[in-house]
């Protein structure tokens, strides 16, 4: 069965935050973040969206639907995004299974020396 509670309380202590600082980030106190972790209370939807946010992670991951994290693109170029799907495209093709690069993983390596070389 799954516990929400220690999911939080191990995301928590994976980031060496206390139930203070976790509490402050998302806007409760730290008796509140203890009864999470206590499984005592259940968060609202938009308490929940802030610790997926906080930790890094999806809301299905959070509440124990998936064991998936998830990979925050924040901040990214639309070119800089289209990379990183497609790298993450390459490495779920379970067809690719031959001796050195394929022309996709050449053309992967291709964009990430040009973004790597722009000037910022």
């Amino acid at each position: 069965m799954f516990d929400f509670g220690q999911r939080l309380r191990e995301l928590r202590e994976q980031r060496h935050l206390s139930q203070e600082a976790m509490g402050k980030i998302i806007g409760r106190s730290k008796p509140v973040v203890s009864s999470y972790e206590n499984n005592l209370k259940l968060p609202s939807l938009d308490v929940l969206i802030n610790i997926a946010a906080l930790y890094n992670v999806s809301l299905d991951y959070l509440v124990g639907f998936e064991k998936k994290e998830m990979v925050s693109v924040d901040g990214l170029t639309e070119s800089q995004k289209g990379i990183v799907d497609t790298i993450l495209f390459e490495f779920h093709d379970t067809k690719q299974a031959a001796v050195g690069f394929s022309e996709r993983q050449q053309a992967i390596m291709s964009a990430l020396m040009k973004e790597f070389s722009k000037k910022k």
